[in-house]
């Protein structure tokens, strides 16, 4: 038979072996549930990619999507200052150009100004366009007519020294 001591020596041994095990279990688990949690992630991530997608497509189908874009020539020392870009008379966009964004402008940048729907057929286009160009302001104003068919519709407007001009892509 067991004496009391050789009981509580059994009993704190077993605790503590039991302990071990339980500890080497818990970071087993905890291993196990990381790795589930990061493949959750991924998950959410791809599922969001996928809502941002759809939510375009429904905002803007392709059918009735069109597209502004604004550039400037690469040879010419035009500076925008600001743009008002009108759509069938309604106002739809306007910006004032950063230092930073005409210099990338210059070196080819590209900014899309306007992205909405419209039906198809004739739509009158409006662009005014203050600026500079070396020490004297300059205003530059033109129109035109976007004649939007069936699928997505994407116009560059594009500034240099004589003035404005539009790009169908």
């Amino acid at each position: 038979m067991m004496n009391i001591k050789q009981l509580l020596l059994y009993l704190v041994l077993s605790l503590t072996l039991s302990g071990v095990s339980a500890e080497q279990v818990s970071k087993e688990q905890i291993k196990g549930l990381d790795e589930q949690v990061q493949d959750i992630k991924k998950d959410v991530l791809g599922i969001s990619a996928e809502l941002n997608l759809l939510e375009e497509k429904l905002l803007f189908p392709s059918n009735t999507q069109i597209a502004i874009f604004v550039s400037l020539a690469g040879n010419s020392d035009f500076e925008p200052d600001a743009i008002h870009v009108q759509l069938d008379g309604k106002d739809v966009a306007s910006h004032v150009y950063s230092f930073t964004e005409v210099e990338a402008m210059h070196k080819g940048g590209v900014q899309r100004i306007y992205t909405g729907n419209v039906r198809t057929g004739e739509h009158n286009l409006q662009v005014d366009v203050i600026g500079k160009k070396g020490s004297s302001k300059k205003t530059d104003n033109a129109s035109t007519t976007v004649n939007k068919g069936v699928g997505p519709q994407f116009l560059e407007v594009r500034m240099n020294d004589s003035g404005i001009e539009f790009r169908n892509w």
